[in-house]
């Protein structure tokens, strides 16, 4: 008997599509290097002997990953505490690193298996809802995202993706323990990772008003208790900071070197409207208008309104999720990263998976993402910073 080919699509699908496009960044930036000048950022290489390890494992925020992997944490003394990073990533880019000998080549392998593994279970947790065209879409839409290529560096995004995925998939498979100790993890890769918990919360009471309304078994009340776990990670964090430099929000003292501290979204889009100098029109022809910014403020303001749309279609979970993790960077008092940030707001992808079965919608996302995809791999390759 011959495979069924079609059963297994769930695996091989997301494989192919992460194959493709990880080839196609991989050329851009390959042969975006020498064809590019540099920006005026002194650039450092840790292997210049490599295009593709120097490029997705030596720019920007990978150094602080691959420092606290290497020598530990940094918190006084240093212009750029790396207590700002939090601590799962590292431990993982450590523990791979005694496989491979190599810390760039550990963080890039670490990056796409977890990249690799987030998008097939995403196909698997769309799936559910017996649309495999949306599963499709939406894998393929979370490959092509302008930002994507971040899931292939050593950044923190593709492993959070994972672990944001999983705790939904497990919680819609009714495992909630499973689900719980998974959030615990998401929030020990990132600050931000606190926000799968009132996800998880809302897909429970969610999933317990259809149980009761359909005569099916509800899920348990103690199951509760396991959607509550996410903020025992940042706990543990908050834990060893306090013991190792005796200050246990240094991750929030530590991000104001980057100027990041709580402020009103409001306050900073407003002043993206200010009025230039010069004018708008002599700014606009001058290029002198904040585009970065633009660009960024752009991204947030379509998930903002993705996630208004699913909370609308009463995909509370999926709406919370989405709208937190876009309203709360935005609060940080810094408009830079958020294009990158928006990437791992999974739920977005899986409404827009859906949206996809009208053509021109579906062809307007592939021309959109690949063409800024490439735009901003081609500048993330040569120093320029896009998130």
């Amino acid at each position: 008997m011959g495979i069924n080919w079609r059963a297994y699509r769930w695996l091989w699908m997301p494989f192919l599509a992460f194959l493709a496009t990880r080839l196609g960044i991989a050329g851009v930036a390959y042969f975006s290097t020498p064809i590019f000048a540099d920006s005026n950022v002194p650039p450092y290489h840790i292997r210049p002997d490599n295009t593709l390890l120097d490029v997705f494992g030596s720019r920007w925020d990978t150094g602080f990953y691959l420092s606290i992997a290497e020598e530990g944490y940094r918190y006084e003394n240093v212009a750029f505490p790396s207590v700002a990073f939090f601590p799962l990533y590292p431990m993982l880019l450590k523990a791979m690193r005694a496989v491979t000998g190599d810390p760039l080549w550990a963080g890039i392998i670490l990056s796409n298996l977890a990249l690799l593994a987030g998008v097939i279970l995403l196909y698997r947790l769309v799936e559910i809802e017996g649309d495999v065209g949306a599963a499709d879409r939406t894998v393929w839409y979370v490959l092509i995202y302008p930002a994507s290529f971040f899931g292939s560096a050593i950044y923190t995004e593709s492993l959070f993706l994972l672990l944001a995925v999983a705790t939904l998939y497990l919680a819609r498979r009714d495992r909630w323990w499973a689900a719980g100790l998974v959030s615990i993890l998401a929030a020990l890769t990132r600050l931000v990772g606190l926000i799968v918990m009132p996800m998880l919360v809302l897909e429970w009471f969610q999933r317990r008003r259809k149980a009761l309304a359909t005569g099916e078994q509800p899920p348990a009340w103690g199951s509760l208790i396991a959607a509550l776990l996410a903020p025992v990670g940042t706990l543990v964090y908050v834990l060893y900071l306090k013991l190792a430099f005796g200050d246990p929000l240094a991750f929030m003292h530590a991000s104001q070197a980057w100027a990041r501290q709580p402020r009103s979204p409001i306050e900073m889009v407003a002043e993206l409207f200010t009025r230039p100098v010069q004018g708008w029109g002599a700014a606009l022809a001058d290029g002198a208008l904040p585009l970065d910014n633009w660009a960024d403020l752009g991204f947030v303001l379509v998930f903002i309104a993705l996630g208004v749309v699913l909370l609308f279609q009463r995909r509370w979970s999926e709406g919370a999720f989405v709208l937190m993790g876009a309203v709360i960077p935005l609060s940080s008092g810094l408009l830079m990263s958020q294009r990158r940030y928006m990437w791992v707001l999974f739920p977005a992808f899986m409404l827009l998976g859906r949206w996809g079965r009208n053509a021109w919608v579906d062809r307007a996302i592939f021309v959109f993402s690949l063409l800024a995809l490439g735009l901003f791999t081609a500048l993330f390759s040569n120093w320029y910073w896009v998130g």
